[in-house]
């Protein structure tokens, strides 16, 4: 079997489970953040957790692009940047904008998700940057790769603008829960996870291949089960939550 039938196979595989873990987290929550609980192993401080858990995502994708033959490659160069703005603040500067220095990340979880941020650089950074066709500067006129940082880049912002407001409802020190307000909160519970969302649709658009678009399913996966969980979970805690706020979409849902 050569690497490119291999990477098919992971890739399809790698989608299949992301749905088999869509519908378990409706069952069980992930025990990170305000859901972390007992029975799932020691726990270490979140910021230092964020930093081991998403380092594999950056570091595999610039080694990736590093050795493979599209280093100099335009488009290549566009998307490893966007990449790493993405991953260089989710990894090495959100964390340190968190006032909390809980316990409140558990070993498991972070374990997880290194194994699995190691296998979604290789899907993403292995066929972008060596096992797919090399994509020429005329994709940068294509209403996919128009469209896909778009929905970048309103993602991202989306995403920013979210998580300020939640960093900036605890003082130093404080490790309570408030109920955010303002901004896209008028409206749903979670913009951060719908951020993330669009980011990596976006994402998809723009990489147009198997593996961008099994990180977008995975990231639904993870995010929409835990999003109406927080919507839940906030309703339960205060009893003048908004009414009207949705969990994950507008209006809908």
């Amino acid at each position: 079997m050569d690497e490119l039938v291999f990477y098919h196979w992971l890739a399809i595989a790698w989608m299949a489970l992301a749905v088999v873990t869509f519908v378990a987290l409706f069952f069980i929550t992930a025990p990170y953040g305000r859901f972390t609980r007992k029975g799932w192993g020691p726990r270490i401080e979140s910021r230092w957790g964020w930093i081991i858990m998403e380092s594999p995502s950056i570091i595999a994708m610039v080694v990736l692009f590093a050795i493979g033959p599209q280093r100099t490659n335009p488009v290549a160069i566009v998307l490893v940047l966007l990449w790493a703005v993405h991953y260089v603040h989710r990894t090495y500067i959100f964390p340190f904008r968190l006032h909390s220095s809980r316990q409140s990340m558990t070993v498991s979880v972070i374990l997880m998700a290194v194994v699995f941020n190691l296998g979604n650089g290789y899907l993403n950074g292995r066929y972008l940057f060596d096992l797919g066709p090399a994509l020429q500067t005329s994709w940068f006129g294509d209403p996919r790769f128009i469209i896909g940082i778009l929905l970048f880049i309103g993602g991202y912002a989306l995403n920013q603008h979210a998580d300020r407001v939640l960093i900036g409802l605890r003082k130093p020190g404080e490790t309570g829960y408030k109920i955010p307000r303002g901004g896209a909160y008028r409206f749903i519970s979670c913009p951060n996870y719908l951020g993330e969302m669009i980011e990596w649709a976006g994402w998809a658009l723009m990489a147009w291949n198997l593996g961008a678009v099994a990180f977008l399913v995975w990231t639904v996966a993870n995010l929409a089960p835990r999003a109406f969980r927080t919507h839940r979970w906030y309703g339960q805690e205060f009893a003048d939550y908004p009414k009207e706020r949705k969990a994950l979409i507008p209006f809908i849902v």
